[in-house]
């Protein structure tokens, strides 16, 4: 057997391989609902052999939004929309489904993607006041966003806590905290966007804080049924910022704290970061972390090649691997890779006839 067909756990969620599917906004949504085209988009994602599927960064208040048209899970109207979507999946399809909540902060109101995804103002009819750790916009030209006081720190926390048990309540199986891509979690934890002098700025403990109180609050909020991880980015590739040895230090914290994975992205959080975009590009960070924890990590980020993946489990730079746009461009990515490395996946039934003469055997 590869190890990347291989079993492996988060916490009580037990994956029959270590292929994730990560995160990925859709900007489908109307007042946060979930609808017909994350229905079919999921759908087809919970067909693909993959060991988990983690829906796209799910804002846990309105004003916590990319964009408008951003998924949510802060009422009853969502929560319901998304249980009836989660149930036509699950009909079909017994993989492991996860959440990634999400607060965007000053990186909130905006445009979807294609519409040029400029931020918006309060003023414009899909825009709104956006909220960050100081009164410092991700761009000079974007509206200032107002720094959370106590009050709207605590509204946070009691936000992500009520989403999380919401997740619990419409039968998600794992809990993603997202404290990566410049978002809201992440400007707390970056000493570019933060410029506190309270209990939550200037030094790292107190940089800390607010996620590791998010996390703190979310693990007692749902049962012990439920995988509660968390998405870092490992650095901003800006000098003076967040960087790997302060991700290491934070990774330590969420091991002891009882953390059941860590997903290890970058960047994100700053306009002026420079990037050096290759193939496996952010799996060091992910090695140097995994260096250090218990827990399993996640590696993510142009890993699009079978072989490539394998090496880098059997070379012990991370415990899983997450896909994003590559699963996106071939939905059938697992299949191609049990055939590419001699291993096997498990389709639905309704599929089992389309194994290619080829691929005879892959079809477990």
């Amino acid at each position: 057997m590869s190890q990347l067909f291989s079993p492996i756990t988060f916490g009580p969620l037990s994956l029959s391989n270590r292929i994730v599917i990560a995160p990925m906004c859709q900007y489908a949504s109307t007042d946060g609902l979930a609808n017909d085209w994350h229905r079919m988009h999921l759908g087809q994602l919970a067909q693909s052999g993959a060991g988990l599927l983690i829906l796209e960064a799910t804002a846990v208040l309105p004003e916590g939004r990319i964009s408008w048209a951003d998924l949510g899970l802060w009422g009853d109207a969502t929560e319901a929309a998304l249980a009836a979507v989660l149930a036509s999946v699950r009909q079909w399809s017994p993989m492991p489904i996860g959440i990634q909540l999400a607060h965007a902060g000053r990186k909130a109101s905006t445009a979807r993607p294609w519409d040029g995804g400029a931020a918006l103002s309060p003023d414009d009819p899909h825009g709104w006041q956006t909220l960050a750790p100081s009164a410092c916009g991700y761009l000079d030209s974007d509206p200032t966003p107002q720094a959370l006081d106590e009050a709207g720190i605590e509204a946070v926390v009691a936000a992500f806590v009520a989403a999380a048990r919401r997740a619990e309540r419409i039968g998600l199986d794992l809990i993603e905290i997202h404290a990566a891509h410049g978002y809201l979690l992440h400007q707390f934890l970056s000493p570019l966007s933060n410029q506190r002098e309270d209990e939550y700025g200037c030094s790292l403990e107190n940089r800390l804080r607010l996620l590791v109180r998010v996390f703190d609050a979310v693990r007692e909020a749902v049962s012990d049924k439920i995988s509660v991880g968390v998405r870092i980015s490992a650095t901003d590739w800006v000098a003076g910022g967040w960087d790997l040895p302060q991700s290491i230090a934070l990774a330590q914290v969420l091991d002891a704290r009882g953390c059941q994975f860590l997903h290890v992205s970058s960047g994100g959080l700053d306009r002026r970061q420079q990037i050096p975009v290759a193939p496996g590009y952010q799996v060091p960070f992910a090695a140097a972390i995994k260096a250090v924890v218990g827990m399993p990590v996640i590696a993510v980020g142009l890993i699009t090649e079978p072989k490539q993946a394998e090496a880098i489990l059997k070379d012990r730079q991370a415990d899983a691997i997450a896909l994003a746009r590559g699963i996106l461009y071939d939905p059938r990515w697992p299949w191609h890779a049990a055939a590419a490395l001699g291993d096997k996946v498990v389709p639905a039934p309704q599929y089992l006839r389309c194994e290619p003469a080829g691929a005879r055997g892959v079809f477990g």
